[in-house]
């Protein structure tokens, strides 16, 4: 367990430190007293960090039924979601993913499953959202 006991801003009110307590006992999420993770943290250093674009895809077409269209004439193409498409230019990665191979996936933000895609170039690593994870803390909210 790491519980966070003080916030340190700046001037702006920038976060720049954090003062925290680490109970080792926990390590794995697993602790003697039975208590139980609630999150897990993950950062990437900025120091080391690796410049990336991420490819976010959502819904493609506006309605569940892409045929159904409003006016006579149209087609399908006309239900195309123009925001079905994210691009996060300025994503920050671990070193390591930049040699990725094309194809290979990994989890990113705790949000879902990345995919290497062929358009990355060494200096311009680019990875595509293929799988989203199920969001707990949302269904939490809805309560």
């Amino acid at each position: 367990y790491v519980t966070c006991t003080d916030v340190i801003k700046d001037d702006e009110g920038n976060v720049v430190e954090l003062l925290c307590t680490y109970d080792p006992e926990s390590k794995g999420g697993r602790s003697p007293d039975g208590r139980k993770v609630k999150g897990t943290i993950h950062w990437v250093s900025a120091a080391h960090a690796v410049p990336a674009e991420l490819r976010q895809y959502g819904v493609l077409f506006s309605k569940p039924n892409p045929d159904e269209v409003d006016e006579e004439g149209q087609d399908f193409l006309s239900n195309l979601n123009p925001n079905s498409l994210e691009i996060l230019p300025d994503a920050m990665l671990e070193p390591a993913l930049a040699e990725a191979e094309v194809g290979s996936s990994f989890q990113f933000m705790r949000q879902g499953y990345y995919v290497k895609d062929p358009d990355s170039t060494p200096e311009h690593p680019v990875f595509n959202l293929t799988v989203t994870l199920r969001d707990g803390w949302a269904k939490a909210q809805k309560k």
